[in-house]
């Protein structure tokens, strides 16, 4: 089963959160895949990966990029087909509230939700159930002022 953690945004967007998740990510010599709602998501964020300032490095690519073998961090709006994800990642992010089917595939999974839109936290708490039902392990974080806190 995969550790499962629901990042519960409070004072940044997805956008904003991800940088740092990710450089972590690569820090601990791991790869990702990042999940997002739309194909027009999957640009604006590949944009936005490559103007961060902090890290001032996240190398990433995209179906439209190709080369998936090659990247550490791969965007996409539609879960892996086949068992392994393109790029060989263990860790997979989730964001606009996208389902992973196969959430067993991966090491850890961060489930980033917008915690000022009810229907999003109201789909993260249908997620949760979901996931602690199928014997999952789960860890609940909001932002705070100095960064995430561990929740209860």
């Amino acid at each position: 089963m995969s550790e499962i953690g629901f990042y519960h945004l409070s004072r940044t967007s997805a956008d904003q959160a991800l940088p740092k998740l990710l450089g972590r990510t690569l820090a601990a010599g791991e790869r990702a895949l990042v999940l997002c709602g739309s194909q027009e998501r999957v640009e604006a964020l590949d944009a936005a990966l490559w103007l961060c300032s902090d890290p001032i490095w996240l190398p990433h690519g995209t179906a439209r990029m190709g080369e998936a073998d090659l990247q550490p961090i791969w965007l996409s709006a539609s879960p892996p087909d086949a068992a392994e994800p393109p790029n060989g990642a263990r860790f997979l992010f989730l964001i606009d509230g996208v389902i992973c089917p196969d959430l067993e595939r991966f090491t850890r999974v961060f489930d980033l939700f917008d915690g000022a839109d009810e229907t999003a936290v109201a789909a993260a708490r249908a997620r949760w159930a979901a996931a602690k039902a199928a014997g999952h392990t789960l860890t609940y974080w909001q932002q705070g002022v100095g960064g995430w806190e561990r929740k209860t």
